[in-house]
Order: C-alpha cells, then sequence, then structure tokens
C-alpha cells in the first residue's frame, strides 16, 4: 500500500511504466500469453510463480486496476468481476456452502436481498436480516455456529442509511465471522472501511466508479487483517484445497489468502470474468473520481437544502443534510461528503411524484445512479409499478418518493430544473 493521500492514489496507484513504456494503461486484449517453458507455466499452474495463466483468471490490464482500488481501499489484494452482483455473490461463496448462513442488513440495496433471500437460499444458504433498531443482543442471537459473516452497505441503496461500523464490528468479531461492507456509493474516497473494522468489501464499479454509465463491473478487495486460522470455521482457507493440488491458502498466501482463493478457484470455475476493455474505462473513471465525488457531494447538499425548504416537498433523505436521522453517523463514517443520492416525498403522493418527474427537463428519468449527469426515478411508478400503495410503505417505498441522482452540472442549473418541474 502505498503511502500516498487517496486522490493521488486515484490518479496514479496500479500501474507505473518502465522507461520507453506507454504512459497510459494499455489495453491486453488477449486470452493466452506465451511462456519460455512448460516448466514456467506449470509453476503458474501450481500458484509458484506470479503472472498469467488465462484471462478468465487474471490480465495484465485487469491487475494494474485491481492494484489501484486495492490500494485506494488500503487492502492487501483486489479482484474484478463482470457485475456488482458477481462481487457479492463471489465474497459470500468464497467463504460459505450449503448448510451454513449469512448475518445481513435489512436496509441494502433490493437487488442484493433478492440475491441473498431467494438465489442463495436455493443453493441452501440461509440469510437472515437484521435491522439497525435491534438491540447488539438481539442481533448477536441471530448468530449461531454455522454463521459465516455479516454483511451490510456503507451507504444503502436507496434507504441511504449509513452503516455504524465500529459497531457492526464489534458484534462479528465477537461472533467470530468476517464483516463484508458493499462500499458502492461512497467509493473509497469518501470511506475506507477497513479503517472502521471491515475486513471485505465490495463494489459496484458500474456507479461512481466509472462514473459516466458506460461499462458493468464489479470488485471484491480483501483487507488481509481477518485471521482465517482462528476457531476453525474456515477450512476453505486453512486446509488443502484438493481442486488446486492441495495448496493451503493461509499458509501458501498468508494475509492475501481469501482474495487467493476467490481467483484461483471461484472465478475461475464460475468466470465471471470482466474485459480488458471494460478494465481500461474503469480506469479511466478511476483517475477522476476523486475530484467527481468532491462535487456530488457538494451540488447534492445544496440540492437537499433547496428542497427541505420548498413547500411543494414534503420530507427530504439525505444524511449529510443537519437534523437528519443519520447525520452523526454521517460525520463519524463519511467527513467528507454523503454522494450524490437523494430521496425527496413529493406533497401529493403517486400522482404528484410522477408529474414532477414528467416536467423534468435537465435530469433524465433513468433506471440509474451515481454518474456524471443528474438523473431521477420514481420507484412506486416504476421498479415497484405492481405493488399497491399500501405495500410500498411495508417495503420501504413511499408512493411520494423520488430518487435523485445529483450529477455534477452546475448547481444552479440542476436546482432551476428541480424547481421549475415543482411548480409546474
Amino acid at each position: 500500500m502505498s503511502s500516498y493521500k487517496i486522490d493521488t492514489k486515484c490518479v496514479q496507484s496500479g500501474y507505473t511504466p518502465k522507461n520507453g513504456e506507454a504512459r497510459v494503461l494499455p489495453i491486453y486484449q488477449s486470452t493466452t500469453y506465451k511462456y519460455d517453458s512448460a516448466e514456467h507455466l506449470g509453476d503458474l499452474f501450481d500458484l509458484k510463480a506470479p503472472g498469467h495463466m488465462y484471462s478468465r483468471i487474471s490480465n495484465p490490464t485487469l491487475e494494474a486496476v485491481e492494484n489501484k482500488i486495492a490500494d485506494m481501499e488500503g487492502g492487501v489484494g483486489a479482484m474484478l468481476v463482470s457485475s456488482g452482483q458477481a462481487a457479492s455473490l463471489i465474497a459470500i461463496l468464497n467463504i460459505t456452502r450449503a448448510g451454513q448462513n449469512i448475518v445481513a442488513m435489512s436496509s441494502i440495496y433490493g437487488g442484493t436481498v433478492n440475491l441473498f433471500a431467494v438465489t442463495l437460499e436455493k443453493m441452501g444458504i440461509e440469510t437472515r436480516f437484521v435491522t439497525p433498531e435491534m438491540t447488539d443482543a438481539e442481533v448477536e442471537a441471530v448468530f449461531d455456529e454455522n454463521t459465516r459473516l455479516f454483511f451490510g452497505e456503507t451507504l444503502a441503496n436507496p434507504a441511504l442509511v449509513v452503516f455504524d461500523f465500529e459497531r457492526y464490528a464489534a458484534i462479528a468479531h465477537k461472533m467470530g465471522v468476517p464483516l463484508v461492507v458493499d462500499n458502492t456509493f461512497a467509493t473509497p474516497v469518501l470511506c475506507r472501511p477497513f479503517e472502521f473494522g471491515a475486513d471485505i468489501v465490495t463494489h459496484s464499479t458500474t456507479k461512481y466508479m466509472d462514473g459516466h454509465a458506460t461499462v458493468v463491473g464489479g470488485c471484491i478487495v480483501d483487507s488481509g487483517k481477518f485471521d482465517w486460522n482462528a476457531g476453525g470455521k474456515y477450512p476453505e482457507l486453512t486446509t488443502p484445497d484438493e481442486s488446486y493440488h492441495g495448496v493451503i491458502y493461509t499458509q501458501q498466501f498468508g494475509a492475501a489468502a481469501y482474495i487467493t482463493k476467490a481467483r484461483t478457484q471461484l472465478l475461475r470455475d464460475m468466470g465471471s470474468t470482466m474485459s480488458p476493455m471494460t478494465a481500461f474505462i474503469l480506469n479511466l473513471g478511476l483517475e477522476s473520481l476523486s475530484c467527481r465525488m468532491d462535487r456530488h457531494c457538494s451540488n447534492a447538499l445544496a440540492v437537499a437544502e433547496f428542497l427541505s425548504g420548498h413547500d411543494k416537498v414534503e420530507w427530504v433523505d439525505y444524511p449529510a443534510l443537519p437534523g437528519n436521522a443519520q447525520y452523526e453517523l454521517c460525520k463519524k463514517y463519511l467527513p467528507r461528503g454523503a454522494c450524490g443520492v437523494i430521496s425527496v416525498g413529493i406533497k401529493g403522493g403517486r400522482a404528484a411524484a410522477t408529474k414532477f418527474l414528467n416536467n423534468l427537463k435537465l435530469l433524465n428519468i433513468v433506471v440509474h445512479v451515481a454518474d456524471a449527469r443528474s438523473c431521477a426515478l420514481h420507484p412506486a411508478s416504476t421498479t415497484h409499478r405492481q405493488l399497491t400503495d399500501d405495500q410500498l410503505v411495508a417495503c420501504g417505498v413511499r408512493p411520494e418518493q423520488v430518487r435523485l441522482s445529483i450529477g455534477i452540472e452546475d448547481v444552479e442549473d440542476i436546482i432551476a430544473d428541480l424547481e421549475q418541474a415543482l411548480n409546474a
């Protein structure tokens, strides 16, 4: 891990050209690599030598971007995959199998809830959901000898609940399991979960890391801090892996045991591989990430302040807004800002919220968040269209709710568009 500040790491980490080499990270658009001897290739397959054997498992372009993200998060290693959902799935399957369970916050992204509660359930892995309102004793009671990890999000999507790292890291470690955190909305620019006790971090790089809504991707980052040998709960890492010549990951790879197993076993077998071109585009986004996050945050706070004083707005939910229920946790864990996503309630319910969206001109209606362009979505009439108003409230989506993703345009233009749409 380099000693540079996060702003510098965004630009400089991961790739260092040698004399006469390309200044910009090259795209290694090749599935295969040439070797001087069969012995060298054998050593690669035995994990005795560094290098690339096949691009489904690793690639020089991806490796450079992985090294950058690992450096930004402060981890010992990272692995890029095809999507954020793939990152969450592999992060779980790497240390969990049928008959075991995981604990997760109920406020996490709806797609992840479905992945955990439906798809993992079909694989024989149970998910036990907990809420911030539960006491520590109530949360601890959910764990048992078959619990393998605790999962949360730095900033829940779209609930915007701020994860109380120190509280839940203490619980996870007391129960002998790692804390896995999705850091998508915050990015390492706004929050580095390893500094607050998290052990594994996941990302949907599709969002702010790319920043331009151009490529889908995901990433897993290993802190290297969790003791996989303690308690004997993780034989996948501490006993011979017969699918890889009997390697014992904790013995051969030490602090990087978790991320090495994820690559050589699960990425190898599942094939959720990111393409070199996608990694190249992602790297371009990472180079401007720090600048963009500052702009997203300052614009979003200004918008939240404007909306909170508008007579046609019923409520505003933004963690960095003074008076918000999440404000103190936001100051503690996200002092630089709370990203660009805002939830707002329009007076008049579903009909008024829909009309508000239809009157927007600068902000586009899209099923996406967290890129450079400001956008908006009314969950009740789109992603949750099939539900009644009562059902919407039951699942945490209100009929009057609009989700705003504030971009990096001039904030006066953003506010002017919101104002004319509210007044229309």
